[in-house]
């Protein structure tokens, strides 16, 4: 007699390491997904900070890239600064992965006509963002502002307590 199917047995082992192989997997997968997830933020801010200095140097004026609500983490807005500020750009983050900023760029850099970043006072501005890895206090990714104006994206895993206090305000 032909056999037409699979047996009892066969279903419960090939289901049982169906069962082994995902809890193996997805550990993996949300740890990759959440490391891409930091490198495209640290990238795309990255980038948004150097169309801003193109803007600025391009349009001769003041542009302002600052974060959504005071809060890197939400995104940025790139401004012109005019009488009334016009919006050039905007990005918005999903809120996955968090970004903080030491003082002198917490929560906006300036970038003059020539390029160069400044605060409201008119001294220079340079600063680093930091892309946190949570639930620890590490810092992944880091995106460096010089005195210049140029912007450079570290990957260096450390310890930041910045990212211990994004992460207790969260």
């Amino acid at each position: 007699m032909r056999q037409q199917g699979v047996t009892l047995i066969q279903m419960l082992f090939a289901l049982g390491l169906l069962g082994l192989l995902t809890q193996l997997g997805v550990p993996a997968y949300t740890s990759m997904s959440e490391g891409l997830q930091r490198q495209t933020t640290a990238s795309d801010l990255a980038a948004a900070l150097r169309t801003a200095r193109s803007e600025a140097l391009l349009r001769n004026s003041v542009v302002r890239l600052q974060a959504i609500d005071a809060d890197w983490s939400n995104g940025w807005r790139m401004l012109l600064e005019q009488d009334s500020p016009l919006l050039l750009h905007e990005w918005r983050s999903n809120g996955r992965t968090s970004v903080v900023g030491n003082r002198p760029v917490a929560r906006q850099v300036r970038f003059s006509g020539l390029g160069v970043p400044l605060l409201e006072s008119g001294a220079f501005q340079a600063g680093t963002l930091h892309v946190c890895q949570r639930p620890e206090a590490l810092s992944h990714y880091q995106v460096v502002l010089s005195r210049t104006g140029r912007v450079r994206v570290l990957d260096v895993l450390s310890e930041q307590p910045l990212c211990a206090a994004a992460r207790s305000d969260q």
